[in-house]
């Protein structure tokens, strides 16, 4: 049980990092090299996808004894738990949506709530709806407009704060939608009821999930090849639909990105377990520990701290510099993450879901 929580820990800042890097491109600027660029572009929906992934893993963890021992009252303790930690996120999240349109936290609070339905069910049904989730997706854009809302020049969402334009975007067409984006952390309970320990079974996990994803990079890229024959504009077109970005998130997108994040937990759960007190590795843990915090901190700090001393340049940035500056921000939680855990056993904001969802 250890050396598996090590690699999830792992695999978790990771993920942070990755999102910082995205989201740092997002807010200062991409112009300049085109390698930078796709560097953060292939990480683009796919950071975030590890993240979700792994807090269904992280339920799973919680709930794998009581399920299997068929303790109801540990099971009602457990979902109590969840939910007070899914509320806690979800309210977080729309406080925080002022300041971070692009916010996870409000759907993933949601995406906990449908979750913990289905701890105690079978892995069949748990894998067979996730998969649900993904395929009933492209349906729902032939029934209702996807750009419903958005301004998708500024990225501005005009009807947020209405009823109907609230639900169609925590459901729909936000960010990170419920339907599909539940399915990442459905995955991740799925994943994380399987054997974990089993070195046999993570190195499998490795290689079907690696086939997986590379499959479907190949599989998008023939199609927009063949389909757009040759037409720039009706590639950009095509892109929407069949590539791998995450908006909309269609099918391509979320299996790629779910075989993605299973690929990267899977190989820091090997590694960490073989290589438990490198120090980057014991790095790593004590910063995937305190996710949630860094999370909050790379917008009210990291971004902060750019738009207070030169907001006139935010958006205007080269792309090398997002990258370079995410990486020294990623430093930094890294190092105050070390330090925080010498004193701490959880993060500043940890604590505080702790104590809330006792």
């Amino acid at each position: 049980m250890t050396n598996r929580i090590v690699g999830i820990d792992v695999s978790r800042a990771l993920a942070i990092v990755g999102m910082i890097m995205v989201n740092f491109k997002i807010v200062f600027g991409s112009t300049g090299n085109e390698g930078y660029k796709y560097i953060t572009s292939f990480l683009e929906g796919k950071a975030a996808a590890v993240f979700v992934v792994l807090a269904g893993i992280g339920i799973a963890f919680m709930s794998n004894n009581a399920v299997k021992s068929n303790n109801k009252i540990k099971l009602k303790s457990i979902r109590t738990k969840i939910a007070k930690r899914a509320i806690f996120l979800f309210i977080i999240g729309l406080l925080y949506t002022p300041i971070w349109i692009a916010d996870i936290l409000h759907f993933y609070g949601i995406y906990m709530l449908i979750t913990l339905l289905f701890i105690s069910s079978s892995q069949k049904l748990i894998f067979n709806l996730a998969l649900s989730l993904i395929l009933v997706y492209p349906l729902l854009m032939l029934i209702w407009n996807y750009d419903t809302g958005w301004n998708f020049k500024t990225f501005v969402y005009s009807e947020f704060w209405s009823v109907s334009g609230f639900f169609r975007n925590l459901f729909y067409n936000g960010f990170h939608p419920v339907i599909p984006w539940t399915a990442f952390m459905l995955f991740g309970l799925w994943f994380g009821k399987q054997d974990l320990s089993s070195n046999k079974f993570i190195k499998k996990s490795i290689l079907i999930s690696i086939s997986l994803f590379v499959t479907m990079l190949i599989l998008s890229n023939v199609l927009l090849l063949t389909l757009s024959d040759g037409n720039h504009t009706t590639l950009l077109q095509l892109k929407q639909v069949l590539g791998t970005n995450p908006m909309p998130p269609l099918p391509i997108y979320m299996i790629s990105g779910t075989s993605f994040a299973i690929f990267i937990i899977s190989i820091c759960i090997l590694i960490a377990k073989k290589y438990k007190t490198n120090f980057i590795i014991v790095a790593l843990t004590k910063t995937g520990q305190l996710a949630l915090t860094f999370y909050i901190a790379h917008v009210i700090i990291g971004m902060g701290f750019i738009e207070l001393i030169y907001p006139e340049k935010i958006g205007n940035y080269s792309i090398q510099f997002s990258i370079m500056y995410a990486l020294a921000f990623s430093a930094f939680c890294v190092l105050f993450a070390v330090f925080w855990t010498k004193y701490n056993k959880t993060g500043p904001l940890e604590s505080v879901l702790r104590k809330i969802a006792k």
